[in-house]
């Protein structure tokens, strides 16, 4: 008999939808310490397992967490990185003493990261430079599943060569934060679809499938949030964590990684691996989370008033980039200039006694240092010379807008709608965004408003130039070049 590859059977699996009644789970949130600006919670839960050992223990011993050595671990507490974490007093012994191999895995949904995977590739970041050794997995074969975790659907299957073209398009942006080659605490790059494409089902179910339980995977909070929506969630889905966990193992087995890292919401998943581990190789591997960042308003980080806010410069400008640093709340600024810069923390404690309207000066130095680190410090002049051209009247720059090409072909005739053009440069997240804007007088040809929602570009707005300034409010701005 022929046996399945396990995507082919998941994949049949989609047809077999069940809805499951969730066990009852329970936390209680645990003493604050603010002595050095981080947070320490404390969790329990009544739906672990009796025979699960300490791996699976959420809690984060205070005194544990006060008194950790490792140079790697003492930066994410200071930061504000640590959430969770498995045994994180013999994690830190086993890091103090070697270097480690960790890894964070990456999903390949887009043909760009954005900003809200930052706080994952700083971790990555600050690993390597504590003497350790980064891991990126890119989840080239988790990607045909598709993960669940705070999902209202099913995310929508990707072809192959999709899935290829976003790998691409995600894995270029970590060689600008971390180094890659042959050392010891040199980064490298796998990618699970080399081992998850030629697993065989019946087997892995036998060597693997006893190993978890309905009961212990119902009461992972994000299963248990998307049961609550009551919304389709297929098998194909459900074993998302099965194979999240199997990564850690192979990781594990091929190249001694020790730690996984990741956001909270896949504490559930990274459990699972810790415990896959431990009771097939009977090996202690960790887990650490961080909080998954949101603003002091409660919007989700990554998201700005133009879209997503993308890392790769292709999908946003540098310009757009420093804007949407500068643009941060009063609230936020101390906390992410911790998070997502490596200035002193001395530095930092003396920038948050900063009050009123100089507060501005410290989103500023967030803007340029954030941007710096991911686009380079030569881009900092033309954004610099953007701006003072923009909102000071100086200057002539547009250098570092984005910008769209258009032919004398192109504008003749009755020319391109403005709607068009601004939905080109993402000045707008919907065309019905970019009406309202121009009904409200925010959208300008450069100085003049546009008065007309259905108006056009044409050769006489160039006014003898090869480029116009299209304006949407006073803080984003695109470039229209005649080729």
């Amino acid at each position: 008999m022929k046996i399945m590859s396990v995507n082919t059977a998941l994949g049949f699996a989609l047809f077999a939808n069940q809805k499951v009644i969730s066990r009852a789970f329970s936390f209680r949130h645990g003493a604050v310490d603010r002595s050095r600006g981080y947070l320490t919670r404390q969790f329990s839960s009544t739906a672990v397992e009796a025979d699960e050992d300490t791996a699976t223990n959420e809690q984060i011993d205070p005194d544990a967490l006060k008194n950790i050595k490792d140079p790697f671990l003492v930066t994410m507490r200071d930061r504000g990185f640590i959430f969770q974490c498995t045994n994180i007093k013999e994690l830190d012994e086993y890091m103090t003493n070697q270097a480690t191999s960790a890894y964070l895995g990456f999903d390949a949904t887009a043909d760009s990261l954005h900003v809200g995977s930052l706080t994952q590739i700083m971790i990555l970041r600050h690993l390597q430079k504590s003497g350790h050794r980064p891991i990126v997995l890119i989840g080239g074969g988790t990607s045909k599943v598709g993960d669940p975790t705070g999902k209202d659907e099913s995310r929508k299957l990707m072809t192959d060569d999709t899935i290829q073209k976003n790998t691409d398009g995600i894995s270029k942006v970590f060689q600008k934060f971390v180094t890659f080659g042959e050392g010891p605490t040199d980064a490298m790059m796998v990618n699970n679809d080399d081992w998850l494409s030629s697993l065989k089902y019946l087997e892995f179910l036998r060597d693997y499938g006893t190993q978890f339980t309905i009961n212990r995977m119902m009461s992972f909070e994000s299963v248990k949030q998307r049961m609550a929506r009551e919304a389709p969630f297929s098998f194909l889905e459900f074993n998302y964590m099965i194979l999240q966990a199997y990564d850690f193992l192979e990781l594990n087995r091929r190249f001694g990684v020790k730690l996984q890292l990741g956001g909270s919401d896949q504490w559930g998943n990274m459990i699972s691996g810790t415990e896959l581990a431990r009771k097939c190789d009977q090996t202690q591997v960790f887990a650490l989370t961080a909080p998954l960042i949101t603003t002091s308003d409660g919007k989700k980080m990554g998201k700005s008033e133009g879209g997503a806010v993308w890392l790769n410069a292709d999908k946003l400008s540098e310009y757009d980039y420093w804007q949407f640093w500068r643009n941060t709340g009063d609230d936020d600024v101390v906390r992410f200039l911790k998070l997502f810069t490596e200035l002193p923390l001395e530095e930092i404690d003396e920038l948050a006694k900063l009050e009123g309207a100089d507060i501005n000066k410290a989103k500023i130095i967030l803007a340029d240092e954030a941007t710096t680190m991911l686009h380079g410090k030569e881009c900092l002049g033309p954004i610099k010379e953007t701006i003072k051209s923009m909102f000071t009247g100086g200057g002539q720059s547009t250098e570092s807008l984005p910008r769209i090409f258009v032919s004398a072909e192109d504008l003749s005739g009755d020319g391109v709608k403005f709607l068009d053009l601004f939905t080109e440069l993402k000045l707008g997240n919907s065309k019905k965004e970019i009406r309202r804007l121009i009904q409200g007088g925010g959208a300008k040809v450069n100085d003049e408003k546009i008065q007309d929602e259905n108006g056009v570009l044409t050769a006489h707005d160039f006014a003898g130039s090869n480029e116009v300034t299209l304006r949407a409010g006073k803080k984003r701005a695109g470039v229209v070049e005649m080729r």
